[in-house]
């Protein structure tokens, strides 16, 4: 059976799309980096929206959290423009929240190389050892 696309899905693809888009041209501040909207979780009621994002070479979490910041302040100005865009009756709150799962799937990323790395050198040390 095919997925159900509920309203709250559609309306935030819309907004990740949008808001990709509003970010990258439309807010101007310094301590703003380049930023990459994940993800976008709406609620049922269309009240509320949690827009995940991760910014482009930054590993800092103060610059990350001042970068945060920045955004929600800009959510009220966000906001007014998406609702230029899509044509809502009321367009969600906006929340901007730091996804951290890139980083952790980088860090997973490495642990594994670095276990198939050993293991594969102790396989060439047993290989070595049996032929002697």
């Amino acid at each position: 059976m095919a997925r159900e696309f509920h309203r709250a899905d559609r309306v935030a693809d819309a907004m990740r799309r949008e808001l990709a888009q509003l970010i990258q041209h439309e807010v101007r501040d310094p301590r703003l980096g380049m930023v990459n909207v994940n993800d976008v979780e709406v609620n049922r009621d269309l009240a509320t929206a949690k827009v995940f994002v991760t910014f482009v070479g930054e590993d800092d979490r103060n610059k990350i959290d001042i970068s945060i910041e920045v955004l929600n302040k800009a959510a009220g100005f966000l906001r007014s423009q998406l609702a230029r865009t899509i044509q809502m009756r009321s367009i969600p709150r906006l929340y901007f929240r730091y996804d951290e799962t890139s980083v952790r799937g980088q860090a997973l990323s490495a642990l594994i190389e670095k276990a198939v790395n050993e293991d594969r050198k102790h396989q060439d040390d047993d290989s070595d050892s049996k032929e002697d």
